[in-house]
C-alpha cells in the first residue's frame, strides 16, 4: 500500500466556522474538520478518491480522516487540516510557553485506510483523550 510524507499545515476554514455556528456535535462540525486536504496528484499517488478515507500520522498521534482535493494546488506533499479535535490529535502538544502548541509544518505520513473508520467526535474524544 504506498504511502506519503507531507508536511501537515492546520489552520480555520470558512467551513470549520459555520459548522460550529451548529454545535460542535454537529454532523455540519464534524465532517467540516475531520478532512484531509491534499493536492490531487498526491491523492492519485495515494490510489484512493476523493472522500475515500486515510490514515494520517504524526509522531504524536495518528487518525483516520476523509480525503478531500484541496482548492489551493498544487503544492505536492503540503496536507492542510482544519483546526478541530482531529487536528488536535496530530499536533505537537508541546506550546514552548507560548500555550498554543505547534500546528504548523509538522511531518506527517498519509496512507490509504480503506477497511478503517473517521470516529465521531464522541468517539475521537473518548479514544484519544480520556483521562488513563
Amino acid at each position: 500500500m504506498p504511502k506519503l510524507k507531507v508536511y501537515l499545515l492546520t489552520g480555520r476554514t470558512i467551513d470549520q466556522g459555520t459548522g460550529k455556528e451548529y454545535g460542535k456535535l454537529s454532523e455540519e462540525y464534524q465532517k467540516s474538520v475531520s478532512i484531509c486536504q491534499m493536492d490531487p496528484e498526491d491523492i492519485k499517488f495515494l490510489k484512493v478518491r476523493e472522500n475515500e478515507n486515510v490514515k494520517v500520522t504524526t509522531e504524536f498521534g495518528s487518525i483516520i480522516m476523509k480525503v478531500v482535493k484541496s482548492k489551493r494546488a498544487p503544492h505536492p506533499e503540503v496536507v492542510f487540516v482544519p483546526y478541530g479535535p482531529w487536528a488536535s490529535v496530530l499536533a505537537n502538544p508541546k506550546t514552548h510557553g507560548t500555550g498554543m502548541p505547534s500546528l504548523k509544518g509538522e511531518m506527517a505520513e498519509i496512507e490509504p485506510a480503506p477497511t478503517e473508520k473517521v470516529l465521531n467526535l464522541q468517539e475521537l474524544l473518548r479514544t484519544h483523550f480520556r483521562r488513563k
